[in-house]
């Protein structure tokens, strides 16, 4: 399985040089202003923005799409599923127990893109950021709640090997599903009662596997004298520039013509 949410891309992209806390302000702000969106103009403008920044990574697009074609399936489902339950607009196919409206075509297809922009921004920030990056920016991001007594350092450091373990667990996947066909289990053939079947032995052991690796995670952080985020200091400070700053003012424009177009 080529998925790419959770690695990491060596450059020097501007996306690549920007501060952390830029990149995951600029996360938390899309997030937001991605359900402004709501007519074909305005999807069409958040999908150029969206592939402006994919540009700006200096990734190749291709290798950002062969990654993504792990989930298509959960975009195709949730396609799947607006097509057959809203029922608003003009009717277009009627095939008995079977009827497709307008509106679910047109809601199905911006569900998609939505999901499909959310997943990509997502992709990007793990692309071009160090899961150190991560884990410092989302602390000092979080600084603020540490006077209420909130770990922000164990919580960003969770966060960040979070996203980290997700390629690593579906290369397991993988290994594990190869290891099972050997045996003789189908996984894309037959009935679908015998496919899900065949899904529990492959539960079993992908859950033993994450707990070793979480264990050997945690000896080797141990065997390196990690004792938490108090008293630790910072090899690379974060410094904000102009980039970040010239970054999220796009953003921000971008989401003003949201508004304004928004039907």
């Amino acid at each position: 399985m080529n998925i790419i949410i959770g690695r990491y891309i060596p450059g020097s992209s501007p996306l690549h040089r920007m501060d952390p806390r830029a990149k995951l302000l600029l996360i938390f702000f899309y997030v937001c202003i991605v359900f402004i969106a709501n007519s074909v103009l305005t999807y069409a403008l958040l999908g150029i923005y969206t592939l402006t920044i994919v540009l700006l990574t200096k990734v190749p697009l291709r290798y950002i799409l062969s990654g993504l074609k792990p989930i298509l399936w959960v975009i195709l489902f949730t396609f799947i599923l607006h097509i057959f339950l809203t029922k608003e607009g003009d009717l277009l196919f009627d095939f008995g127990w079977l009827k497709v409206y307008e509106g679910g075509v047109k809601q199905g297809i911006f569900i998609s893109l939505r999901l499909l922009y959310l997943i990509i921004m997502t992709t990007i920030l793990t692309l071009t950021s160090t899961p150190i990056e991560i884990t410092d920016g989302m602390e000092s991001l979080l600084a603020p709640f540490k006077k209420i007594g909130l770990p922000t350092h164990e919580l960003a450091l969770m966060m960040s090997i979070s996203l980290r373990f997700i390629p690593t667990l579906m290369q397991e996947t993988e290994k594990i599903m190869k290891a099972q066909a050997a045996r003789g289990v189908e996984f894309t053939s037959g009935p679908i009662k015998d496919r899900m079947k065949a899904v529990v032995p492959l539960l079993i052991p992908l859950f033993i596997s994450s707990f070793k690796r979480a264990e050997e995670l945690a000896i080797a952080m141990e065997a390196r004298g990690y004792r938490g985020g108090e008293g630790r200091t910072k090899l690379r400070l974060l410094q904000w520039r102009g980039l970040d700053t010239l970054m999220l003012v796009l953003l921000f424009v971008t989401a003003a013509i949201l508004f304004l177009l928004r039907g």
